[in-house]
């Protein structure tokens, strides 16, 4: 059997190539232990810590105690409430807050039902319902609201607050 030259050439060349581009192939990284891993928020922690603000929140509503739910907004915060403009810090909030705990009926009780709450450590946001009742235990009144908190000096604190009431019946 008789080898063309061009083919032996070719050969050559190829195995050369082969040879050459594996050789050269860059290290794999052969310690994955030296990445940092973000250590996941502990959710279970978190959503006691808005319970509990929302539980003292849900009181202080009913008592129509202002001072105490005032402490629970931030200093900055932002409420936008139904049927009213947005308001910017706590003198205006509590205005709104104000002229809405007067307008409800005395002996009425509010609860913040949480249904949702996603975030971390620094920051998190809360999707819930609202029911208010009379005297007699009768739900005059449902909404919903989407809170949004953040871990200042230590504990969560309100910075934004959007809530409005479900539509009555016609």
């Amino acid at each position: 059997m008789k080898t063309n030259p061009f083919t032996l050439i070719l050969a050559v060349a190829a195995i050369t190539s082969v040879c050459v581009t594996g050789c050269n192939a860059p290290a794999q990284k052969a310690d994955a232990t030296t990445e940092q891993v973000a250590a996941k928020p502990d959710m279970a922690v978190i959503k006691t810590e808005i319970q509990a603000i929302e539980t003292e929140w849900a009181s202080a509503t009913t008592a129509k105690d202002i001072d105490k739910v005032m402490a629970l907004y931030a200093d900055d915060a932002v409420e936008m409430a139904d049927d009213e403009p947005m308001c910017v810090g706590k003198a205006a909030i509590r205005q709104v807050l104000l002229k809405s705990m007067k307008a409800r009926k005395a002996g009425t009780t509010v609860n913040y039902e949480m249904m949702d709450v996603y975030g971390d450590d620094n920051l998190v946001t809360e999707v819930g319902k609202t029911t208010i009742k009379d005297t007699a235990g009768k739900v005059v009144s449902t909404g919903k609201y989407v809170g949004i908190f953040e871990k200042r000096d230590g504990k969560f604190i309100c910075i934004r607050d959007i809530n409005n009431e479900d539509q009555k019946d016609k």
